[in-house]
């Protein structure tokens, strides 16, 4: 075993008595009730947070709209670009303890966390800022008639849409949030950020590393709790916006709740069951590689991992066989292991909902190999293979959110389009073929928000993410996520 040693700023910040950072400063209510963080690779509690009381809700969202109104408003895009740019500095330059704060709250590797997580949170960061100075409207020239030589000019402004409520996952809490910190900054917006009770540390320290950063107080907060404070934010009169990532069915309360608030806009990125067709002409070897990379990394808890694997009956026996080696080979163990490949499940509910599929799949499908927990303390299971009943089987219609993938054969194209479609949801898909006009003329095909040849689940901040069908509401980065974050207003003048 290589365990890394917790620095020890790690270990005093864990032991700090933890609530909430409002108006620029580190608030504990010791009266409210508190909740445990549980490191999930050992199961034993490392911290304890208090809930957000109704009191500071309202002093979190008062404080982020006086800043909205005052301190921020009063900024200069470019400086809101070069603030940012300092936090990205300063989230870099403490990577080390960010890291080890994510992967005690999530499970997730050090390797990870450090390589990605904290990595590309800072790659991120520094996108959004770019776009502080570039936030442009339009100008046109209206064809209203002129009855005494009078012309008229016109022209929009992007202006932004106020106090942003940004509800945060477990599974990537640091990268997610700060894809909410940044667009709301960015455009001029201030935000509230409700981390989930499963990770609430993390963005407590980054929230400090802002103040350093010299963001003003008031404009980034954090407010921790379970989701009844997630609820007083979406139906808070002075929230504007919320920004939700997301199961399904939480995705569904949270935009009902916006629009019933106050109309209150919404983006929701949420689930998917997401499918990956391997065509005839794919390299097996490659594609085994690509699946254990994108299906089982963070122990398949990701959104846009692939579920659904519609392998083309010629390849079927050879890609299952490889496949299940190479998931044999990966060592399991404690995420705070620097030679551990796959670590635990986040918490203790998502552990037992993953046993349940486990049973389903032995009592009902063939299990090409996994399947099991894994005897010792934490929320360790097996990564799993299980091969479909048929089309209809509910493990190919079932977001499981972990490390399970089902392997259905097809015979042509046609049918593998049908039964790709077939789901409502529709965030990510991928072909595997070496074959580019057959890609190219499948992928107009395909209801997806993205889709990947030969690759899945990467992400990058130029290229806008999101869902279609049941898996969400607008886009996150590019430019798209401008429109989310911003009223657009008219303006027309006659002269």
């Amino acid at each position: 075993m290589t365990d890394i040693q917790l620095l020890p700023a790690v270990q005093a910040f864990l032991a700090r008595e933890h609530g909430h950072f409002i108006d620029g400063q580190y608030q504990v209510d010791s009266l409210t009730p508190a909740f445990a963080v549980v490191d999930p690779s050992t199961a034993l509690t490392v911290a304890s947070v208090h809930e957000a009381s109704a009191a500071e809700v309202e002093s979190a969202v008062a404080g982020a709209a006086k800043a909205f109104k005052g301190s921020w408003a009063q900024t200069l895009p470019y400086v809101k670009g070069v603030l940012l740019n300092k936090l990205a500095d300063l989230i870099e330059a403490n990577g080390d303890e960010l890291a080890q704060l994510e992967t005690v709250c999530s499970g997730k590797s050090i390797n990870l966390a450090r390589g990605l997580e904290i990595a590309q949170s800072v790659v991120f960061l520094r996108y959004f800022a770019g776009w502080a100075t570039k936030i442009t409207g339009e100008t046109m020239t209206p064809s209203l008639p002129s009855f005494a030589g009078e012309q008229y000019t016109a022209f929009t402004r992007r202006e932004p849409v106020g106090v942003v409520a940004g509800i945060v996952p477990w599974n990537f809490s640091v990268m997610i949030g700060i894809w909410k910190i940044a667009s709301a900054l960015v455009t001029g917006c201030t935000v509230v950020i409700k981390p989930s009770e499963f990770t609430p540390l993390t963005l407590l320290r980054i929230a400090e590393l802002a103040i350093e950063a010299g963001i003003p107080a008031g404009v980034f907060n954090v407010l921790n709790g379970r989701g009844s404070i997630g609820q007083q934010l979406i139906e808070h009169p002075l929230v504007r916006k919320v920004a939700f990532t997301g199961s399904v069915p939480t995705g569904l309360a949270v935009g009902r709740a916006a629009m019933a608030a106050n109309l209150t806009r919404a983006t929701l990125e949420l689930g998917g069951k997401n499918a990956a067709a391997f065509l005839a002409d794919a390299n097996v070897d490659g594609a085994v590689a690509g699946i254990v990379q994108t299906a089982f990394v963070h122990q398949g808890q990701v959104c846009a991992a692939p579920e659904r694997l519609y392998v083309h009956r010629s390849l079927v026996a050879e890609l299952t066989e490889k496949l299940g080696k190479a998931l044999g080979q990966l060592r399991i163990g404690n995420a705070l292991d620097a030679e551990t490949q796959f670590g635990p499940l986040a918490n203790s509910v998502h552990f037992e909902k993953i046993l349940g599929f486990f049973r389903r799949a032995h009592a009902s499908n063939h299990v090409v190999c996994g399947g099991r927990a894994v005897e010792r303390a934490g929320y360790f299971v097996e990564p799993t293979v299980v091969m479909a009943n048929g089309a209809d089987d509910p493990l190919l219609h079932e977001e499981t959110f972990g490390p399970i993938v089902c392997v259905l054969p097809f015979d042509d194209e046609q049918q593998l389009v049908e039964w790709m479609n077939d789901s409502p949801y529709g965030l990510t898909a991928s072909l595997w073929t070496n074959d580019l006009s057959k890609a190219l003329r499948l992928i107009p095909q395909i209801e997806a928000g993205t889709v990947w040849v030969n690759m899945h689940t990467f992400l990058d901040p130029s290229v806008p993410f999101g869902g279609s069908k049941a898996s969400g509401v607008g886009r996150e980065f590019g430019s798209a996520f401008i429109e989310d974050y911003t009223e657009l207003k008219s303006v027309m003048i006659r002269y």
